[in-house]
């Protein structure tokens, strides 16, 4: 929370940023209000290029809309519903986005004696960003509806229901694994899943930027989260499948099987990574950085012919060499790394003590 603040502290100090909104607001209604009835809300935000705005969980940072209802006596308006969002990283903080436009629904109730014309109006602020500067914007939303009966717009209210994450009947859980929060999601082995991604609509107990995994038990899909937070008591959230669909779920505490994972790539995949690692590894042999080793190599030649177990020993102290070795280094990189330094992979070859060291190794092989 407090990282939130002072990103959105500093975003939102930046001068002469008032010029021109960067998310323009319409409230629009599907047709005439129906007295005693119900009519559709929508408000209809369009964001200038470049701009986005934000989910009613943003994310690592951001803020959500906030609406403030002026209604006559009578009349009242439902919860905010959003549209299934999407992710947008930026300097690793992920956020929950709409970056083209989108309508956020609301049910407004008729009462039975509504007639002629009323004023809906209400008092709206969001947040509007690009991925270097943020500006906080609000204005009047206002609509005089008309009470009675007519031809509503269905073709595009329509499309913007059907944006909306649907609701799950059943019920899932959760539980806390490790530094993992599991989900058992209630969904078909039959529906078919494309990259899924569960979006918490409750901050605070995972980590957004964190890699989510996910897996399948039957007609459960697990969700594999890093927790950052302490457990809620129930967790809502919206599991997007991957071509735009959502569904909106409610967990509880309770058993989450293990599952299989889901979203690999096959044997396939895996059949051409080994041959491209083949490939690599005889166009290794003729980088001039091998040509130390190729010595090694002729020098293995040479004695062929000698007794199995001593080649056998050979080669085994040979290939635990290689990775005892690389292991090292790696380990050296993320120590490295871990105490703040910025460093890749090679990184010790810009040290002139460890050429000179290399260059006597190959001399020394080179004359053995």
């Amino acid at each position: 929370m407090l990282r939130r603040f002072l990103i959105l502290l500093g975003l939102l100090l930046v001068p002469a940023l008032a010029h021109a909104r960067g998310i323009e607001p319409e409230l629009v209604a599907e047709g005439p209000a129906p007295a005693g009835g119900e009519v559709e809300l929508a408000i209809h935000m369009r964001p200038a290029p470049g701009w986005h705005g934000y989910w009613l969980n943003p994310g690592d940072a951001g803020l959500p809309m906030d609406v403030h209802w002026n209604l006559p006596k009578g009349f009242a308006a439902g919860p905010l519903r959003y549209p299934v969002p999407t992710r947008l990283e930026i300097t690793n903080l992920m956020n929950y986005v709409y970056e083209q436009d989108y309508a956020v629904l609301v049910r407004l109730q008729v009462p039975a004696n509504a007639s002629g014309t009323i004023p809906i109006r209400a008092e709206a602020h969001w947040l509007a960003c690009t991925d270097k500067i943020c500006v906080p914007e609000q204005g009047e939303l206002s609509l005089d509806l008309p009470v009675g009966r007519g031809t509503p717009d269905r073709a595009q209210f329509d499309a913007w229901r059907q944006k909306l994450p649907q609701p799950l009947a059943s019920i899932g859980h959760f539980e806390s694994s490790g530094n993992k929060l599991r989900v058992a999601i209630p969904l078909p082995a039959s529906v078919k899943v494309d990259k899924p991604y569960l979006f918490p609509m409750v901050d605070g107990p995972v980590d957004y930027d964190a890699k989510q995994d996910f897996r399948r038990s039957g007609d459960l899909l697990i969700a594999e989260l890093a927790r950052k937070g302490p457990l809620p008591t129930n967790f809502p959230a919206v599991i997007a499948l991957g071509d735009g669909r959502g569904l909106e779920l409610e967990a509880i505490p309770g058993p989450v099987p293990q599952g299989t994972p889901i979203g690999g790539l096959g044997w396939s995949a895996v059949l051409w990574a080994v041959l491209g690692a083949i490939a690599g590894g005889i166009l290794l042999n003729l980088m001039p950085c091998v040509f130390p080793i190729l010595a090694l190599k002729a020098l293995h030649i040479s004695r062929a012919g000698g007794e199995a177990a001593h080649a056998r020993s050979d080669a085994l102290a040979y290939t635990a060499g290689t990775i005892v070795g690389t292991g090292a280094l790696g380990a050296i990189l993320l120590a490295i790394r871990a105490a703040g330094s910025e460093v890749g992979w090679a990184f010790q070859l810009q040290d002139p003590r460890t050429i000179m060291l290399l260059l006597l190794l190959a001399v020394v092989i080179t004359a053995n």
